[in-house]
Protein backbone atom coordinates (compact mmCIF):
# COMPACT_ATOMS: atom_id res chain seq x y z
CA UNK A 1 0.00 0.00 0.00
CA UNK A 2 0.96 3.58 -0.49
CA UNK A 3 2.58 5.27 2.50
CA UNK A 4 0.00 8.08 2.44
CA UNK A 5 -2.90 5.61 2.59
CA UNK A 6 -1.36 3.83 5.56
CA UNK A 7 -0.80 7.16 7.29
CA UNK A 8 -4.43 8.15 6.79
CA UNK A 9 -5.65 4.82 8.17
CA UNK A 10 -3.50 5.23 11.27
CA UNK A 11 -4.69 8.80 11.74
CA UNK A 12 -8.35 7.83 11.55
CA UNK A 13 -7.78 5.01 14.03
CA UNK A 14 -6.17 7.45 16.43
CA UNK A 15 -9.08 9.88 16.01
CA UNK A 16 -11.60 7.26 16.95
CA UNK A 17 -9.81 6.69 20.23
CA UNK A 18 -9.12 10.37 21.02
CA UNK A 19 -10.94 13.65 21.16
CA UNK A 20 -11.87 15.04 17.72
CA UNK A 21 -12.07 18.63 18.96
CA UNK A 22 -8.49 18.94 20.13
CA UNK A 23 -6.20 21.47 18.36
CA UNK A 24 -3.75 18.69 17.53
CA UNK A 25 -6.52 16.78 15.78
CA UNK A 26 -7.62 19.85 13.85
CA UNK A 27 -4.05 20.56 12.75
CA UNK A 28 -3.61 16.97 11.66
CA UNK A 29 -6.90 17.11 9.79
CA UNK A 30 -5.73 20.22 7.92
CA UNK A 31 -2.43 18.49 7.12
CA UNK A 32 -4.33 15.57 5.65
CA UNK A 33 -6.56 17.90 3.62
CA UNK A 34 -3.55 19.80 2.26
CA UNK A 35 -1.76 16.53 1.56
CA UNK A 36 -4.79 15.40 -0.46
CA UNK A 37 -4.78 18.63 -2.43
CA UNK A 38 -1.05 18.28 -3.13
CA UNK A 39 -1.58 14.70 -4.29
CA UNK A 40 -4.44 15.79 -6.56
CA UNK A 41 -2.31 18.62 -7.98
CA UNK A 42 0.59 16.21 -8.56
CA UNK A 43 -1.70 13.79 -10.38
CA UNK A 44 -3.07 16.62 -12.50
CA UNK A 45 0.45 17.83 -13.31
CA UNK A 46 1.51 14.31 -14.29
CA UNK A 47 -1.51 14.04 -16.59
CA UNK A 48 -0.68 17.41 -18.18
CA UNK A 49 2.93 16.32 -18.75
CA UNK A 50 1.79 12.98 -20.14
CA UNK A 51 -0.65 14.67 -22.52
CA UNK A 52 2.04 17.13 -23.61
CA UNK A 53 4.46 14.28 -24.34
CA UNK A 54 1.83 12.46 -26.40
CA UNK A 55 1.07 15.63 -28.33
CA UNK A 56 4.78 16.27 -28.93
CA UNK A 57 5.25 12.71 -30.17
CA UNK A 58 2.31 13.12 -32.56
CA UNK A 59 3.67 16.42 -33.87
CA UNK A 60 7.12 14.89 -34.31
CA UNK A 61 5.61 12.02 -36.27
CA UNK A 62 3.66 14.47 -38.45
CA UNK A 63 6.80 16.52 -39.03
CA UNK A 64 8.79 13.44 -40.01
CA UNK A 65 6.04 12.31 -42.38
CA UNK A 66 5.82 15.80 -43.88
CA UNK A 67 9.59 15.94 -44.32
CA UNK A 68 9.60 12.55 -46.05
CA UNK A 69 6.85 13.65 -48.43
CA UNK A 70 8.62 16.94 -49.17
CA UNK A 71 11.87 15.07 -49.84
CA UNK A 72 10.12 12.64 -52.20
CA UNK A 73 8.52 15.53 -54.09
CA UNK A 74 11.88 17.28 -54.36
CA UNK A 75 13.58 14.11 -55.61
CA UNK A 76 10.82 13.64 -58.21
CA UNK A 77 11.19 17.26 -59.32
CA UNK A 78 14.97 16.98 -59.62
CA UNK A 79 14.64 13.68 -61.52
CA UNK A 80 12.18 15.27 -63.97
CA UNK A 81 14.55 18.17 -64.52
CA UNK A 82 17.45 15.75 -65.01
CA UNK A 83 15.41 13.71 -67.50
CA UNK A 84 14.55 16.88 -69.44
CA UNK A 85 18.20 17.95 -69.47
CA UNK A 86 19.29 14.48 -70.59
CA UNK A 87 16.69 14.49 -73.38
CA UNK A 88 17.90 17.92 -74.49
CA UNK A 89 21.53 16.73 -74.53
CA UNK A 90 20.59 13.60 -76.52
CA UNK A 91 18.59 15.66 -79.03
CA UNK A 92 21.39 18.19 -79.42
CA UNK A 93 23.96 15.40 -79.79
CA UNK A 94 21.90 13.76 -82.52
CA UNK A 95 21.67 17.12 -84.33
CA UNK A 96 25.44 17.59 -83.97
CA UNK A 97 26.09 14.10 -85.39
CA UNK A 98 23.87 14.85 -88.38
CA UNK A 99 25.68 18.16 -88.97
CA UNK A 100 29.08 16.44 -88.71
CA UNK A 101 27.95 13.76 -91.15
CA UNK A 102 26.87 16.44 -93.62
CA UNK A 103 30.19 18.27 -93.19
CA UNK A 104 32.07 14.98 -93.66
CA UNK A 105 30.11 14.18 -96.80
CA UNK A 106 30.75 17.64 -98.20
CA UNK A 107 34.48 17.44 -97.52
CA UNK A 108 35.02 13.80 -98.48
CA UNK A 109 35.55 14.51 -102.16
CA UNK A 110 38.06 17.24 -101.37
CA UNK A 111 39.89 14.92 -98.94
CA UNK A 112 40.05 12.10 -101.53
CA UNK A 113 41.43 14.47 -104.16
CA UNK A 114 44.04 15.74 -101.71
CA UNK A 115 45.17 12.21 -100.80
CA UNK A 116 45.29 11.17 -104.47
CA UNK A 117 47.43 14.20 -105.31
CA UNK A 118 49.79 13.39 -102.47
CA UNK A 119 50.18 9.78 -103.57
CA UNK A 120 50.57 10.54 -107.28
CA UNK A 121 53.07 13.35 -106.87
CA UNK A 122 55.49 11.37 -104.83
Amino acid sequence: MDEKVLEEIRFHQDVVTKDANSPLYQIREKEMEISGRVLAARNQAEKIVSDARKKAAEQLKKAETGAEQAAKKRVESVMKDADKTAATVVTQSEKDVIELAKTLEARRDAAVEYVVKLVTTV
